[in-house]
């Protein structure tokens, strides 16, 4: 197990009473590796409002965990159906964990549902600050996030939520989630490291990715690569623009390094078998993707084997997970270490920061903190950044090939 803190890398400009105040407060957190039935597919559901649900139940009424001094608020779609209810009750319940594993903490959360929609959250927000919440955690999709976001910031409250989609960041509006941004350029910059600098790639036509698809064409150009060919697909034209990718990456000699296809699920595997079929070798060309690859069947798929994907490192969610299902007697969801995050880090805040706890010098801090998935920060527009590792897929399971940093750069 690790410890929550600031990181204080000793640069010049770092403020030494933070780090020594939060390294007094470290707190024991898990930290994280994937489980088998908690994929990453809830990762492409968070940048559009309720998208990936089914029609909700009534709105549940608000609970309270803890008995502390100070108010947080925790805005989750606990009404939804399908997919967003239960990664809000594990939201949820990681949170009450967190609680139980913090020495005495001084906060109270107000669990308030918020539908899964932007008129829920603006509601649970205003509903939340009456009571007297000074921090926000949540919620979970981008529409709801900025209205809970619009009526947080009017009053002078900070939000740190789960939403994967950057347009839905703001200064005073934190993104604590996995961003896609983020794992393109880490597994981008590897690759160009490995001498990897023609790309093709297979984008689906999703929200996610065309976020995927900027981010790819940024980070291609920010490596000195360049890209061959890009087409983007749907179900119904898989195969058919997986065999324009194979024109110039199949055969004996492949125009390409890497083929860049950041989805997951049926959908990738659909893909990754077009791709073998239409002759391309992953001998040859390397298959390149994020962190919504980090399930275990698609570590079985022949035609991935060898790929690169950017993702926290495995090594911690396994013991999280472990107490998680102690505590509970479930698997939670894989984005449950948000919300244990979340709620840690403002436990701690509250005990070594005083009125400045959640100031933005203090939630911005360039040392950044360490959760459950690794070292992490807020950057002042909103985004974060993340340490991440490359995993390669190897016969069925992802081995680490570039370790994530224990320490953030200097941050800009």
């Amino acid at each position: 197990m690790t410890r929550f803190l600031a990181r204080n890398l000793a640069r010049p400009d770092a403020t030494p009473s933070l780090w020594r105040r939060l390294k007094q407060a470290a707190l024991v957190l898990a930290t994280s590796a994937l489980v088998a039935s908690c994929s990453g597919g809830l990762s492409n559901m968070t940048g559009t409002d309720g998208a990936g649900t089914e029609p909700a139940a009534p709105s549940v009424p608000g609970t309270t965990i803890g008995t502390g001094n100070v108010k947080v608020a925790l805005l989750l779609p606990l009404s939804a159906g399908g997919q967003a209810g239960a990664a809000a009750v594990s939201l949820r319940n990681a949170a009450e964990l967190a609680m139980s594993e913090f020495s005495q903490p001084d906060i109270q959360i107000l669990v308030k549902d918020d539908r899964g929609t932007a008129d829920g959250a603006r509601a649970a927000a205003q509903s939340a600050i009456s009571e007297g919440a000074e921090l926000i955690l949540g919620p979970l999709f981008a529409d709801a996030v900025r209205a809970a976001g619009q009526v947080a910031r009017g009053a002078g409250r900070p939000v740190i939520a789960f939403s994967t989609d950057a347009g839905a960041a703001a200064p005073g509006v934190y993104l604590l989630s996995f961003m896609p941004e983020s794992e393109v350029e880490r597994v981008v910059a590897y690759a160009a490291r490995q001498g990897q600098r023609s790309f093709a790639a297979l984008i689906p036509n999703t929200a996610y990715g065309r976020v995927a698809q900027a981010a790819f064409q940024t980070a291609v150009a920010r490596n000195g690569g360049r890209i061959v060919a890009m087409e983007t697909f749907d179900r119904a034209n898989a195969a058919a623009q997986a065999a324009k990718i194979a024109a110039v990456a199949g055969g004996a000699s492949p125009q390409v390094n890497a083929v860049f296809i950041p989805d997951s699920g049926d959908s990738l595997i659909a893909v990754a078998q077009a791709l073998q079929g239409a002759g391309v070798d992953p001998q040859k060309v390397r298959m390149l993707g994020t962190g919504v690859w980090n399930e275990a069947r698609v570590f079985s798929q022949a035609g991935l084997q060898g790929g690169w994907f950017a993702a926290p490192e495995t090594a911690g969610f396994n013991a999280f997970a472990q107490r998680y299902r102690a505590k509970y007697g479930s698997d939670p969801t894989r984005i449950a270490t948000l919300g244990y995050d979340a709620v840690s880090l403002a436990a701690a805040l509250v005990r070594t920061q005083g009125q400045q706890r959640f100031s933005e010098p203090v939630l911005t801090n360039a040392s950044g903190f360490a959760g459950a998935d690794g070292v992490f920060r807020f950057n002042p527009n909103g985004t974060n950044e993340r340490g991440l590792a490359v995993l390669e897929i190897r016969n069925g399971t992802a081995a680490s090939v570039s370790p994530a940093p224990r320490q953030l750069g200097a941050g800009g």
